[in-house]
C-alpha cells in the first residue's frame, strides 16, 4: 500500500504540451526560438572568450558581465533543448526528477541574474562617483564574495520552493500547458493545498524584485546627479555612454519579467497560448539581447572581436 501512495503521490512524468492551441504551427514557431538560442549561446561565449583573453578587460565591469553571460548561457539551455525536443519531435515526456531540476535552474538563475544587474549597477555608481576608490571598494576578493552572495541567495530561495512543492501529493493529471516546467505550472497539478507555495513564492518575487529594482534605481539616480554635475560636455556624454548599455538589458530584463507576470496574473482574459510565448521569450530574449548590446555598445569588446575577424580573413 505505501508503494502505491507513493506512486500516486509522485508521477514518475508529467507531459509538457509545448504551445497550447498551436500545436499544428510548432515546426515554424520552433524556427524564431531556435534562432534566439543559437544566437544566445554564440554572443555569451564570445564575451566569456574575449574578456578571458584579453587581460586588459580584468577589471569589475567584465568580471560582472562574464558573470551575466554564464547565467544567461545557463538560463537559455534549461528550457531550449527540451522545448525544441517538444517541437521538432513532439517529444513531450519529461521525468518527475527533470522537471524539478528545470524548474530549479530556471528560477535560481533568474534570481542571479536579476543579482548581477544590481552589482553591475553599484560598479558603474562606485566608478562614475567615486572612481579614485573604485578599485579599492571593488577588489578581486569583494567580486569574488558579491558573486557567491549572489550565486548562494538565489540557490536557497530556490530550493526552499522546490522543497514546499516536491512534498505536496500531485493528481492523476500530469499535463502541463506549457513548454517547460515553471514553479506555478507544476503546482497546479497537486492535489493538496498550495495556498504556502504561492505565498512564499510570491513574497520571495516582489521582496527580491522590489529589493534589486529599488537599488538599481537609487544608483542611477545618483549616478545622474554626479554626471550633471561634470563641467564638460564630452565628460557626460562618455559617462551616459557608459551606463547606456547596462540600462537597455536591464529595462529589457525588468519589463518582460513584469510582463510575464501581468499574463500570468491576469491569464483568465489572455489566451494561453500568449502566455507561454511570452513566458518563452523572457527566458531566451534577454539571453540573446545582452551580448548582443554589450557587444555593440562596449568599445573595448567590440574592438576585439573586430581583431578576432579580422585575423580570421586575413
Amino acid at each position: 500500500m505505501l508503494s502505491v501512495n507513493t506512486t500516486q503521490s509522485r508521477p514518475s512524468a508529467f507531459i509538457l504540451i509545448g504551445i497550447p492551441g498551436l500545436e499544428a504551427a510548432h515546426i515554424w514557431i520552433s524556427l524564431p526560438f531556435c534562432g534566439m538560442y543559437i544566437t544566445a549561446c554564440i554572443g555569451n561565449c564570445i564575451i566569456l572568450y574575449v574578456i578571458k583573453t584579453d587581460r586588459s578587460l580584468h577589471e569589475p565591469m567584465y568580471y560582472f558581465l562574464s558573470m551575466l553571460a554564464a547565467t544567461d548561457l545557463v538560463l537559455s539551455t534549461s528550457i531550449s533543448p527540451k522545448m525544441l525536443a517538444i517541437f521538432w519531435f513532439n517529444s513531450r515526456e519529461i521525468y518527475f526528477e527533470s522537471c524539478f531540476i528545470q524548474l530549479f535552474f530556471i528560477h535560481c538563475f533568474s534570481f542571479i541574474e536579476s543579482g548581477v544587474f544590481l552589482a553591475m549597477a553599484f560598479d558603474r555608481y562606485v566608478a562614475i562617483c567615486n572612481p579614485l576608490r573604485h578599485s579599492v571598494i571593488l577588489s578581486t576578493p569583494v567580486i569574488i564574495r558579491i558573486g557567491l552572495v549572489i550565486l548562494i541567495r538565489g540557490m536557497v530561495l530556490t530550493i526552499a520552493d522546490c522543497f514546499l512543492l516536491i512534498r505536496l501529493p500531485f493528481c492523476s493529471n500530469k499535463v502541463i500547458s506549457f513548454s517547460y516546467c515553471g514553479l506555478g505550472n507544476v503546482s497546479k497539478l497537486a492535489c493538496a493545498d498550495t495556498l504556502i507555495n504561492t505565498v512564499y513564492a510570491v513574497t520571495v518575487s516582489v521582496l527580491v524584485g522590489g529589493f534589486d529594482v529599488t537599488f538599481i534605481a537609487l544608483s542611477y539616480i545618483m549616478i545622474l546627479r554626479v554626471v550633471f554635475r561634470f563641467p564638460s560636455r564630452a565628460a557626460c556624454l562618455k559617462a551616459f555612454s557608459t551606463c547606456s548599455s547596462h540600462v537597455c538589458v536591464i529595462l529589457m530584463f525588468c519589463m518582460l519579467g513584469l510582463f510575464t507576470y501581468l499574463t500570468n496574473r491576469f491569464g483568465h482574459i489572455i489566451p494561453l497560448y500568449v502566455q507561454v510565448i511570452v513566458a518563452n521569450l523572457y527566458i531566451l530574449v534577454p539571453p540573446m539581447f545582452n551580448p548582443i548590446v554589450y557587444g555593440v555598445k562596449t568599445k573595448q569588446i567590440r574592438s576585439h572581436v573586430l581583431r578576432i575577424i579580422c585575423f580570421h580573413r586575413s
